[in-house]
C-alpha cells in the first residue's frame, strides 16, 4: 500500500536508449534475477560467518567474546559505511552501486589468503570488515531496488521472494563450511597444553588454511557477477514527485515515525539472528552433545527451515497483512527462545532450528514496512535501515560476554535473542503504523 501524501510515479530509465516508461512490472525479469543473485551471495557471506566463529575460535585459540569480533567486524562496517553507501547510491545509481559492492566484497574475500598464511586474527577481522563494507553497498542498493522494481502494492512480497534466496544461502553455506572448512578435530585446553610448540603451531596453521579455497572461489564468483552487471542494462529507478526528481534527506527521513521504529526493530532483529546462528554450533555441541560436523549439518537444517520460511512467508503474505504475520512469528520466536534457554538435549537444537523458520520473513518485512509511504526519503530511509544492522555487531558481543561470565553456559546467552523478539513484536503490533498528518 502506498501512503504517500504527494503523487508519485516510478520512472524507469533505459541506460542504452535513455527512454523512460511507467513501471508495469513486466519488463523486470532479468534485472530481478540479477538482484536475486546478490541476495544469495551476501547470504553466503553471513552464513559462512556462523562456521568461521567456532572454526577461528579453535584456529586462533579465542574465548567466546573474542570470537564474536567476527560479527562485530562485519556489522560495524554496515554502520560506518551506511552513509557513504547511501551517497554512492545517490550519486551513481543502483547499477554502479551494486558493481562497486561486488568488487569490494571480492577484495575482502581474497584477503583471507594472507590472513590464513600469517595465522593473523587481526587480518581476518580486517578482511571481514572489508567484506562488510561491500555488503553494505550491495544491501543499500539491492534491497530498495527489489522493493520498487514493480507494483508498489507487491513490494513486501517481492522483497521476501528475493530474500528467499538469502535463505537458500543459509542452507548451502553450512554444508560448504562443513565440507571444506571444518576439520572435525578439536582439542581441550589440557590437550593443547600437552602438545609441543611445533605440534600446536601445526594444528593451528592447518585449521586456518582450510578457509583459503572457499574464499578464493567466492571472490572469483563475485568478480564474474560484477562483470555481468557491467555489461547488462539495468533500469535506473527514480521517484518523481510534484517537485521533480526526488532526492530526499538523510536526517529528514527520520520525521517518519514508523521508519524510526523500523530502524529500532531492524537493529534488534539482526542482533537476534546473528546471536542465534553465531552460537548455534557450540550450542549443539554443548547442549545436545553433537560433534562439530554434525552440529554444522543441523545448522544447515536451520538454513533449510529459514529458506522454506521465506518462500512460505511470500505465499502467506498474499492472504495476511505483513505486520500481522510479523507479530505472529515474533510471538512464536519468543516461545522457542524460552525452550532454547530452559530445555535439555536435542530439543534445544530443534528449537533453534525452528526459530530459523519464524525469523525468515522478519528482515525484508521490517524493511518494506519501514520505507512504506516515505516517497522522496526512500533512499536515505534505506540507509538508516542498513545502519541499524550494527545490531549484529553489538548484541552477539554482549551474548559472548554473558556466556563467558556464566562459565561458558551457552544457553543463558539466548536470553538476548528473546528480548529482541519482544521488541520486534511491538513493532509488528504498533510501531509499523504510519502517522498521517
Amino acid at each position: 500500500m502506498n501512503h504517500n501524501t504527494e503523487p508519485e510515479v516510478v520512472i524507469i530509465s533505459d541506460e542504452a536508449t535513455g527512454k523512460g516508461d511507467t513501471a508495469t512490472g513486466k519488463k523486470y525479469l532479468v534485472p530481478f534475477i540479477l538482484v536475486v543473485s546478490l541476495f544469495f551471495l551476501w547470504g553466503m557471506a553471513h552464513n559462512l560467518d556462523s562456521i568461521l566463529i567456532p572454526h577461528l575460535k579453535k584456529a586462533c585459540d579465542l574465548n567466546n567474546r573474542q570470537s564474536t569480533l567476527i560479527d562485530t567486524s562485519v556489522f560495524l562496517a554496515y554502520f560506518l559505511m551506511a552513509i557513504p553507501a547511501g551517497m554512492i547510491l545517490k550519486k551513481w545509481g543502483y547499477k554502479a552501486s551494486m558493481i562497486i559492492g561486488l568488487l569490494v566484497f571480492a577484495g575482502g574475500a581474497f584477503l583471507f589468503v594472507p590472513a590464513a598464511n600469517q595465522l593473523s586474527y587481526v587480518t581476518f577481522l580486517i578482511a571481514l570488515f572489508i567484506i562488510g563494507c561491500g555488503l553494505t553497498i550491495l544491501e543499500t542498493s539491492a534491497n530498495p531496488y527489489a522493493a520498487v522494481l514493480g507494483d508498489p502494492s507487491k513490494a513486501t512480497s517481492r522483497l521476501n521472494l528475493a530474500a528467499s534466496f538469502n535463505g537458500l544461502a543459509a542452507m548451502v553455506a553450512p554444508f560448504i563450511g562443513s565440507m571444506f572448512i571444518l576439520s572435525g578435530k578439536s582439542h581441550t585446553k589440557e590437550e593443547l597444553d600437552a602438545m609441543t610448540d611445533v605440534a600446536r603451531s601445526s594444528y593451528f596453521m592447518e585449521e586456518a588454511a582450510s578457509v583459503k579455497m572457499p574464499y578464493i572461489v567466492l571472490g572469483v564468483v563475485l568478480v564474474v557477477i560484477a562483470i555481468i552487471f557491467y555489461f547488462v542494462n539495468l533500469p535506473e529507478i527514480k521517484t518523481k514527485s510534484k517537485d521533480g526528481i526526488a532526492e530526499g534527506s538523510f536526517f529528514g527521513a527520520l520525521r517518519h515515525k514508523h521508519l524510526r521504529w523500523a530502524v529500532v526493530a531492524q537493529f534488534f532483529y539482526v542482533g537476534a539472528q546473528v546471536c542465534v546462528t553465531s552460537f548455534f554450533i557450540r550450542m549443539a555441541q554443548q547442549g545436545a552433545g553433537f560433534d562439530e560436523k554434525t552440529a554444522a549439518y543441523y545448522l544447515a537444517m536451520y538454513g533449510l527451515l529459514f529458506m522454506v520460511g521465506r518462500f512460505a512467508g511470500t505465499a502467506i503474505l498474499q492472504f495476511i497483512s505483513s505486520h500481522k504475520l510479523l507479530s505472529l512469528y515474533a510471538v512464536i520466536a519468543v516461545f522457542l527462545s524460552l525452550i532454547a534457554i530452559l530445555g535439555q538435549g536435542a530439543y534445544v537444537v530443534y528449537a533453534l532450528g525452528a526459530i530459523g523458520f519464524f525469523m525468515s520473513i522478519m528482515f525484508p518485512t521490517i524493511f518494506a514496512l519501514g520505507i512504506d509511504g516515505i516517497g522522496d526519503d526512500t533512499k536515505p530511509g534505506s540507509s538508516w535501515l542498513i545502519m541499524s544492522i550494527v545490531g549484529g555487531a553489538i548484541l552477539p558481543y554482549g551474548m559472548g560476554t554473558l556466556i563467558d561470565l556464566n562459565g561458558d553456559n551457552i544457553q543463558i546467552g539466548y536470553s538476548i535473542p528473546l528480548v529482541c523478539f519482544l521488541i520486534i513484536l511491538y513493532f509488528g503490533l504498533k510501531g509499523y503504523k504510519i502517522a498521517h498528518k
